[in-house]
């Protein structure tokens, strides 16, 4: 292992703790519509996810790559500056975890290292045409395309199984669901664990411990593999119960479709290097997969609140780091009031989740004060005509509950039929 001085260290621990708050805060990407549709207990469908994302680290180092070399100037970035980004990127993650926001831990960690950048070296540290070309458009199409996709394979499933029964077409999608959440998982691994060993690549590269321009050292993959994969175990279950039920109401064939869409766009973006968001990715595939089947809406409200969340990030963690950068220049000293910062807070949002705590138990309850559909799902469940034998059933259910029997004139006469 390279030599490792102690504001490394320092930066190293954060960087680790950023990648656990990214594995329980991304959980949800894989496994929240298999929780919501039964297709896996909770328990067993975390620890899955950790496992595949620890096998999905090892498998490419392209992301990372854009982390450390394209992102930002190598030359003149120093720990320091690592460290606030860090602060700007863990903050964003554990807000968002606490009021049950989908944002994107990619977008947190770009922006706390942009923030953090242009307050030490001024904009010019920052490559505009990457930021541009691998964040930015990828953000935007990411969702759209996973969407779409997810659409188009809803309605397909649909049309496919619509001769089978109801019964054995949902037990064989759940267990395409199971496959399908494994590959998001994967494709989680080969993604978002690599943005950790980029920036303690980039870290180590700016102490002098690495020449630019080096692929991250196996000890580096090996940390943060693992470190995505503890966070992934302990399950991020407010950002579950939103993802699973809170954008809309999943059968198993539309879980089957969004995951399934999802992994294939996260996988094809790990292999160009696009810096991809998986929330971004999973959230505009459950999307889509909601309105791929006929009577199943979206609702917007909640969609509108992870929106702007997920406009707020970069900003948002960008102030951050650039505030941490300013402090921790100051010297040592400035480090350790940084480093203490962070702690608190961490605590301190721990402590007030616990008030309302979420886990395996009530991850699929519905809030007591769960908001309403909105007006557009309203509108939108109103026009939809319900399945077939709906109607005949409700029917018949009024004539009997509404049409009395008559009340017989003749003692000797045979009593009435009650039911039409």
């Amino acid at each position: 292992m390279e030599h490792i001085t102690l504001l490394l260290a320092i930066v190293v621990v954060t960087a680790l703790v950023f990648d656990f708050t990214n594995g329980f805060h991304d959980t949800a990407n894989a496994m929240a519509t298999t929780i919501s549709t039964g297709a896996l207990k909770p328990k067993t469908a975390v620890v899955m996810s950790a496992v595949l994302n620890l096998v999905g680290a090892f498998l490419s180092v392209e992301v990372a790559k854009t982390i450390s070399k394209g992102l930002v100037n190598e030359d003149g970035i120093q720990p320091e500056v690592i460290l606030a980004a860090l602060v700007g990127a863990i903050l964003w993650n554990l807000v968002t975890w606490l009021v049950g926001l989908p944002s994107s831990s990619s977008h947190a960690l770009m922006g706390g290292l942009i923030g953090a950048t242009v307050a030490s070296i001024g904009v010019s540290g920052v490559n505009g045409e990457v930021v541009v070309s691998k964040v930015l458009i990828p953000a935007v199409a990411a969702p759209i395309v996973a969407g779409i996709a997810a659409t188009l394979a809803t309605k397909l499933t649909y049309k496919i199984g619509a001769k089978t029964s109801e019964k054995d077409t949902a037990k064989g999608y759940r267990v395409g669901q199971i496959a399908s959440a494994g590959l998001v998982s994967l494709a989680h691994g080969t993604n978002d664990a690599q943005k950790t060993m980029g920036i303690i690549t980039l870290a180590l590269v700016a102490g002098g411990t690495l020449a630019p321009g080096s692929n991250p050292p196996v000890w580096v993959i090996v940390s943060a593999g693992t470190a995505i994969a503890l966070g992934t175990a302990l399950g991020g279950w407010r950002i579950i119960r939103t993802m699973g039920k809170g954008l809309t109401d999943l059968q198993p064939q539309q879980g089957f479709a969004a995951q399934t869409s999802a992994a294939t766009v996260i996988l094809a973006s790990s292999h160009l290097g696009f810096s991809l968001s998986t929330t971004h990715s999973v959230s505009g595939a459950v999307m889509g997969a909601g309105l791929g089947r006929k009577g199943g809406v979206v609702r917007w409200s909640t969609a509108t609140r992870m929106f702007v969340a997920w406009g707020l990030t970069l900003p948002a963690a960008g102030l951050v780091g650039a505030g941490a950068e300013y402090v921790a220049r100051q010297g040592q000293w400035g480090v350790y009031v940084v480093a203490a910062f962070l702690a608190a807070s961490c605590l301190g949002i721990w402590l007030v989740s616990r008030r309302q705590p979420v886990d395996h138990t009530n991850v699929n309850e519905v809030e007591a004060d769960a908001e309403p559909d909105g007006v557009v799902t309203t509108a939108i469940a109103a026009v939809t005509p319900p399945p077939a034998g709906t109607v005949a059933a409700v029917a018949d259910e009024d004539l009997k509950t509404t049409i009395p029997a008559p009340a017989p004139t003749d003692p000797a006469a045979p009593p009435a039929t009650a039911a039409v």
